[in-house]
């Protein structure tokens, strides 16, 4: 009888701190991945044919163990590049990754369902993390590669 008593209260706590800490290493793994994202951009450099964006992209995807691979996910990594002087405004077009704008590499939007819904609610928990650096100067006469 005692051990009903004290195993459903046990138990609870039990999920929960598994619960939470889930969340904080899902967090914590995302918040890596962009950072990685930026320090591959900041050098220029792209992988396996693709432009400057989609080698962000796959960085990014390869370094969140996995929690991004479903292609689903594709569309909440974001890469944004930015004027020093004007950091509110995206800077879009051909030009916009040249040498000392800022490069913003984000997760916007990745959602996850708690194991166990505390206080009868089943709102998942979002994230969303970026990470931004300035862009490094390229040698003499080399233009930015493709976006």
């Amino acid at each position: 009888m005692e051990v009903s008593l004290i195993f459903l209260p046990l138990f609870a706590l039990l999920l929960a701190l598994i619960d939470f800490s889930l969340a904080l290493f899902l967090r914590a793994t995302m918040q890596n991945a962009v950072r990685e994202g930026v320090r591959y951009a900041v050098t220029y450099q792209t992988s396996g044919g693709m432009c400057q964006d989609a080698s962000i992209k796959a960085v990014v995807k390869s370094a969140a163990a996995g929690f991004l691979s479903d292609a689903a996910h594709d569309t909440k990594i974001k890469v944004r590049f930015y004027d020093p002087s004007n950091l509110t405004t995206e800077v879009t077009g051909v030009s916009s990754n040249v040498p000392g704008n800022v490069v913003e590499v984000g997760v916007e939007g990745y959602t996850w369902s708690w194991i166990a819904p505390l206080w009868r609610t089943a709102s998942p928990f979002n994230i969303n993390v970026y990470a931004a650096d300035r862009m490094e100067g390229l040698a003499g006469g080399v233009s930015p590669p493709c976006r």
